[in-house]
């Protein structure tokens, strides 16, 4: 499908910019202002080195539901897109919207809804080699992984054509049809995780994970998570 992309030099956010867009609309920018990702965390970016870019989705007729399945979607179209990239391949899926390598985060995802729409916000880390210290220790890029700078515009395009095929299937088939593909992705599963099922959770579910489920929750002893952040008990 043709897809219309909308440049920044800078923005406050981009997801902020995509509510005024359609299916098929999609808003890059160099800088954000204000870039977020879950529970409000900020994303931090040095200008011209990474992607930071919101693509719009058609949700409509789909029940709620099958919509809160979407964002593990967007995260197997980028894990798909960016994994031949990797010589050591191997990218993992962190319930619900990190995309980690050798435990390292090389890109997040921050999906919301918008009326008959999805906004999939996405951060990837690509030519940035130098981290602020709070984070140094957790996060990578496709530059340190390969030892190389990367086009940014080939994986852009690469990426968004691996998006939109998915959310056509997903469309048409259903999550459940997809949830084979999970288990080789899943970095939780089958681990003791600790789950904050909000920002302020004083109570956080622990327990050994058994797997993205058919309906988008995490598994978490005998719990079903809906939403929140994992993080495995003996650190990430």
């Amino acid at each position: 499908m043709a897809l219309r992309i909308h440049r920044m030099e800078t923005t406050v956010s981009t997801n902020l910019d995509a509510h005024a867009g359609a299916h098929g609309d999609v808003y890059v920018a160099e800088f954000q202002t204000a870039g977020r990702g879950r529970l409000d965390h900020r994303w931090l970016a040095p200008r011209g080195e990474n992607l930071m870019f919101s693509a719009v989705f058609d949700v409509a007729g789909l029940e709620p539901g099958e919509i809160a399945t979407f964002p593990l979607v967007v995260g197997l179209a980028v894990i798909g897109a960016l994994n031949p990239l990797v010589s050591s391949g191997g990218l993992a899926l962190k319930w619900p919207n990190d995309i980690l390598s050798g435990g390292r985060k090389l890109a997040g995802i921050l999906c919301e809804r918008a009326d008959d729409k999805v906004i999939a916000g996405i951060g990837i880390n690509v030519n940035q080699t130098v981290f602020a210290s709070e984070i140094a220790s957790r996060a990578t890029s496709l530059a340190l992984l390969n030892g190389k700078s990367h086009d940014r515009e080939l994986i852009l395009a690469q990426v968004l054509e691996s998006l939109y095929v998915r959310h056509a299937q997903w469309r048409q088939v259903g999550f459940a049809a997809l949830l084979p593909e999970f288990a080789a992705i899943d970095h939780l599963a089958g681990k003791t995780v600790s789950v904050l099922q909000t920002d302020t959770d004083p109570t956080p579910v622990t327990g050994l994970c058994g797997g993205i489920q058919g309906d988008g929750t995490l598994l978490v002893g005998d719990t079903r998570i809906y939403a929140g952040e994992a993080h495995l008990t003996a650190g990430f």
